[in-house]
């Protein structure tokens, strides 16, 4: 079985350690579209064409389910991927993020940090009161963020002051934070510093979600699941491949190896 995995560059590794700790019995494609990195700047209609073309490439290399690891992606473009693309499952990391918080926050109310792009959609908001309509839920927009993770954050006093303005704005009483990008957990330390708060990652129920997705499938159609030494994993990077692997290295603690450039048609 094999599991496609993508993202606007590094941050979808956060969903792909969470995967990797649950699941041992599939391989990984995973796509990084660094080069129109950041997502949270562009518009709907352009991420969509992009998510689309990644999906082609995924689905051409046979994978048996994709996984939006991106919060800007899965805003955009989550149902424009399941209409097209009908005969696998698409997971995207909005819903079970939400569903997390709503089971760790005790006071209803809920912080969320990401893209501009995800805070201005109100998606955060639309699928924590449609799963429980008592919750209050607080987003905010943080431009800078994703796109220094992604040239590799370095952990300093002005970084640490910009992080703190972009925390500041959220209430006060608010006691449960999500992290609504996927880049955001390669700072969790940071960020749990600034703030004291119940810090939710939406990679974690993502790969619950996945791990049970694989196993309906699996029953569904004879796939054998049998547990692998090392799961393969093969990363297509568009962007700078040299800098994906200096932060993706940093991040997962291990060395990387088959990184490519992908070929699109």
């Amino acid at each position: 079985m094999k599991i496609g995995i993508f993202d606007s560059g590094v941050g979808g590794l956060s969903v792909l350690k969470k995967i990797k700790e649950k699941i041992d019995f599939a391989d990984v494609i995973y796509y990084g579209d660094s080069l129109n990195s950041p997502y949270g700047s562009k518009s709907i209609k352009e991420i969509q064409e992009l998510c689309l073309s990644i999906g082609e490439f995924l689905i051409d290399n046979q994978v048996d389910i994709i996984v939006i690891a991106c919060n800007t992606a899965t805003a955009a473009a989550l149902d424009t991927l399941r209409e097209r693309f009908t005969s696998i499952p698409i997971i995207g990391v909005i819903q079970p993020g939400a569903a997390m918080a709503i089971k760790q926050s005790k006071n209803k109310k809920i912080g969320v940090l990401s893209t501009p792009l995800t805070a201005k959609s109100g998606i955060y908001e639309k699928v924590i009161k449609t799963l429980n309509s008592k919750y209050e839920v607080f987003q905010k927009g943080c431009d800078l963020l994703c796109p220094m993770i992604e040239r590799g954050w370095e952990d300093n006093e002005r970084n640490t002051l910009l992080l703190k303005s972009y925390i500041d704005q959220l209430p006060e009483e608010i006691d449960t934070l999500i992290l609504g990008c996927t880049h955001y957990p390669l700072i969790r330390e940071e960020i749990e510093k600034l703030i004291d708060k119940r810090i939710v990652d939406p990679a974690e129920e993502t790969a619950m979600h996945v791990l049970f997705e694989l196993n309906k499938l699996a029953l569904k159609n004879g796939f054998k699941k049998s547990r692998k030494e090392k799961i393969n994993i093969d990363y297509f990077v568009t962007g700078d491949i040299e800098r994906f692997k200096k932060v993706g290295e940093r991040f997962l603690g291990e060395e990387l190896s088959n990184i490519y450039q992908p070929l699109m048609g």
